[in-house]
C-alpha cells in the first residue's frame, strides 16, 4: 500500500521560495533541517492558563508528552488557544465556548500538522477543543488534567459539591467567617480539576467513553505521576495514529455516542453533558437528540459512588478501577466494537478491568442507586425539552404539584429571593427566567438557585427549582434545566405568572404548566422580548447566532465539518 503523503509537507516540503520561507523562520528555534523531512507533525493544543487554575499544571504536562512523540518519531509543536476559567470568566464561561471552537478548528486547519493532541481540563475547554478539531477531522487524541485530590477540612474529604453546603450553613450562621475561610483553602489543595464528577471530570468520562483518549483518562488525579505516564502515551499513540490514518470520523460512530450516554448515566454525570455531546455530534455530522439521553440512559443505575450522585471523588474512583471497571460493569448493554484512540475496541480496553472496592463501583445487580443518569422532560412548559438528574434529585419530589413563585430575571431573583414578604412555601415551584443561551446571554450555572431564607430556616433542604438556565455538575437537588425554548425568545417559561400551577412528573417525564392555551396565547400577545444592549462584537453575534439548548448551543452556522483542506498559500 502506498503510504500517504504527510499534510505538513504542504508546508515544510516545498521546494524554492515557499519551502524557504516555511521552514526558515521555523529553524530560529533551534530546529535542525532534518525534522522537517517526512516526520509526522504533532499540534499540541494547550489550554494553559494562569486564568484557568484547572489547567494551570499543563506546562508541565505537554513536557511528558512531547517526550512521547519524539521517541515515536514525531515532531511536536505546542501551540496555545483561547482558555475558560470556569471559575473566574464572567459572565459565564459557556459563553464562550463557541468562541473558543472557532479559534481550535481554525488553528488546526491552518498550520502544518498531521496529527493533533487536546490537551484539556476545565468544564469548557473539552468540548470546546472537541468540537473545533471535529470540525477539521485529523488524527486525534484527548489528554486531560486529571481531577485535583480530595480537599480536607475538619477531618473529613470535601470538594465543591460541599461549597453549596458551606454556603447554606453560612447564610444561616451556622458557619463561621473563620471556619468559611478555612474551607476555601482547604478545598482545591492539588492541582487539577474538579475532585467529584462535575462537568471537567464528566467531560474527562466523555471523551475516554467515546473512545477519543487512552483508557484511565477520566480518573488518574492530576497530581499522580501516572497523569504524565498518560500523556506520554498519548504522544506516542498519536504518531502512530497519523501513520495509521485514524482520524476522528473513524472514531466518532453514532454507537460511540450511545455509549458516551450510557457510561454517563452509570457515573451521575452532568446534565452540561447533554448541551456539549449535542453540539460534538453536529460537527462530526452524527445524528443525535435530546431525547436519545433519555432513551439510551433509562435503563443504566447509577453505578459509580461518587459525588454529587454519591459520597466520594473521581480520586476515590481511580483507585477502585477507574472508567474501564465501571465500563466493564455495563458491558453487556455497550457497543463493544466501537474504536478508540489505542486502536483497540470498547471490549480489548475493558478485558482485563478490575473493581478494587465495591463501596465505590457497584454492578448492574446491585448498584449504587437504582435511578441515574438524565431524565428529559417534555410538555407545554417545555415543547422542546428540559432535563433533570434523578439521581441528584429528592425522590419525593419527582412528582409534584405546586404553585410558582416567579423570578423574571437574576436580577429580580438576587434583589427579593431572602425578601421575608416573599410568598413562598415549601411546596411552591421557584420559576427563573431569562437565563438561557440568549437571554442571560450565555447560559449561566444559576439554575440550582440557592432556597429563599425564610425556608432554609424551616429546615427545609431542596425544593422544585425550573430555568432556562444550567447549573454546575457539582450541584444537586430537584433542578429542572435548559428548559427549551427559553424565555428571552417567547418560549412558555416566559409566560409562568406567580401562583400558576406546576406539575413535574419525572416517572411519566413530563413538565406542565396549567394554564389554558387561551390564557397562554393572551399572555404571549403582550410578550416583550428583552434588550440586551449588545450591539456589537462577539457577544452580539452569539445572541443572533446561537440555537437553543435541545440543539447544544452551538453556533448555526458551525454545524458540520469544514476539513483539514487549506486552497490557498500565504505567499
Amino acid at each position: 500500500m502506498e503510504e500517504k503523503k504527510l499534510r505538513s509537507q504542504e508546508w515544510f516540503g516545498r521546494k524554492g521560495k515557499d519551502g524557504f520561507i516555511y521552514r526558515a523562520w521555523m529553524k530560529n528555534q533551534g530546529f535542525p533541517h532534518h525534522l522537517f523531512e517526512g516526520r509526522p507533525v504533532i499540534g499540541i493544543c494547550n489550554t494553559y492558563s494562569e486564568l484557568t487554575p484547572c489547567n494551570a499544571h499543563f506546562r508541565e504536562l505537554a513536557e511528558a508528552l512531547k517526550r512521547g512523540i519524539w521517541e515515536a518519531g514525531g515532531f511536536p509543536l505546542e501551540f496555545p488557544v483561547m482558555s475558560l476559567g470556569e471559575c473566574s470568566i464572567k459572565p459565564t464561561a459557556m459563553l464562550f465556548r463557541n468562541l473558543a471552537s472557532m479559534d481550535v478548528e481554525e488553528s488546526i486547519r491552518a498550520n502544518p500538522m498531521d496529527g493533533v493532541v487536546l490537551m484539556c481540563g476545565c468544564d469548557k475547554t473539552t468540548p470546546s477543543l472537541v468540537m473545533g478539531a471535529a470540525s477539521v477531522n485529523l488524527p486525534t487524541i484527548v489528554v486531560s488534567g486529571g481531577p485535583m485530590l480530595a480537599g480536607r477540612f475538619k477531618g473529613r474529604k470535601i470538594g465543591t459539591s460541599d461549597l453549596w453546603r458551606f454556603a447554606e450553613e453560612f447564610k444561616k450562621g451556622e458557619l463561621s467567617q473563620e471556619d468559611f475561610t478555612a474551607a476555601e483553602a482547604a478545598m482545591a489543595r492539588s492541582q487539577g480539576h474538579c475532585a467529584p464528577m462535575g462537568t471537567a471530570s464528566t467531560m474527562a468520562a466523555m471523551v475516554e467513553s467515546l473512545g477519543l483518549a487512552l483508557p484511565d483518562n477520566a480518573t488518574i488525579p492530576a497530581a499522580d505521576s501516572r497523569r504524565k505516564v498518560l500523556a506520554h502515551m498519548s504522544g506516542i499513540r498519536i504518531v502512530e495514529m497519523v501513520k495509521e490514518d485514524l482520524k476522528m470520523s473513524d472514531i466518532l460512530t453514532r454507537k460511540s455516542f450511545e455509549n458516551a450516554i450510557m457510561v454517563n448515566a452509570a457515573l451521575g454525570g452532568s446534565t452540561n453533558f447533554i448541551l456539549h455531546l449535542l453540539a460534538i455530534a453536529g460537527r462530526i455530522g452524527i445524528e443525535l437528540s435530546i431525547d436519545d439521553f433519555d432513551k439510551h440512559s433509562a435503563q443504566i443505575p447509577l453505578i459509580a459512588n461518587v459525588q454529587p450522585s454519591g459520597e466520594n471523588f473521581v480520586e476515590d474512583l481511580f483507585y477502585a478501577g477507574g472508567l474501564p471497571a465501571v465500563m466493564k460493569e455495563i458491558a453487556s448493554l455497550l457497543h463493544l466494537e466501537a474504536k478508540t484512540a489505542n486502536g483497540k475496541n470498547i471490549s480489548e480496553n475493558i478485558l482485563n478491568a478490575e473493581c478494587w472496592d465495591r463501596n465505590l463501583i457497584g454492578t448492574l445487580e446491585k448498584p449504587f442507586k437504582p435511578e441515574s443518569g438524565i431524565a428529559v422532560l417534555k410538555g407545554n412548559l417545555c415543547p422542546e425539552g428540559a432535563v433533570l438528574k434523578p439521581s441528584a434529585a429528592t425522590p419525593a419530589l419527582l412528582t409534584h404539584r405546586g404553585q410558582a413563585v416567579v423570578f423574571e430575571d437574576i436580577d429580580d431573583y438576587k434583589k427579593r429571593l431572602d425578601d421575608p414578604d416573599l410568598d413562598v412555601t415549601p411546596d411552591s415551584v421557584l420559576v427563573l427566567k431569562n437565563v438561557g443561551p440568549r437571554g442571560y446571554p450565555g447560559m449561566p450555572e444559576v439554575g440550582n438557585m440557592q432556597l429563599p431564607m425564610k425556608i432554609i430556616q424551616q429546615g427545609v433542604k431542596d425544593m422544585v427549582r425550573i430555568s432556562d438556565g444550567r447549573m454546575s455538575g457539582t450541584g444537586y437537588g430537584t433542578v429542572v434545566l435548559h428548559v427549551s425554548p427559553e424565555s428571552a425568545v417567547g418560549g412558555n417559561l416566559a409566560l409562568v405568572e406567580n401562583g400558576d400551577w406546576i406539575v413535574l412528573d419525572v416517572p411519566n417525564r413530563t413538565l406542565n404548566l396549567e394554564v389554558s392555551e387561551e390564557e397562554l396565547e393572551k399572555r404571549r400577545s403582550n410578550f416583550k422580548p428583552l434588550n440586551l444592549g449588545y450591539e456589537r462584537g462577539y457577544v452580539n453575534m452569539f445572541i443572533q447566532n446561537v440555537t437553543q439548548a435541545h440543539e447544544g448551543v452551538d453556533f448555526d452556522f458551525l454545524k458540520g465539518a469544514s476539513g483539514p483542506e487549506v486552497k490557498r498559500d500565504s505567499h
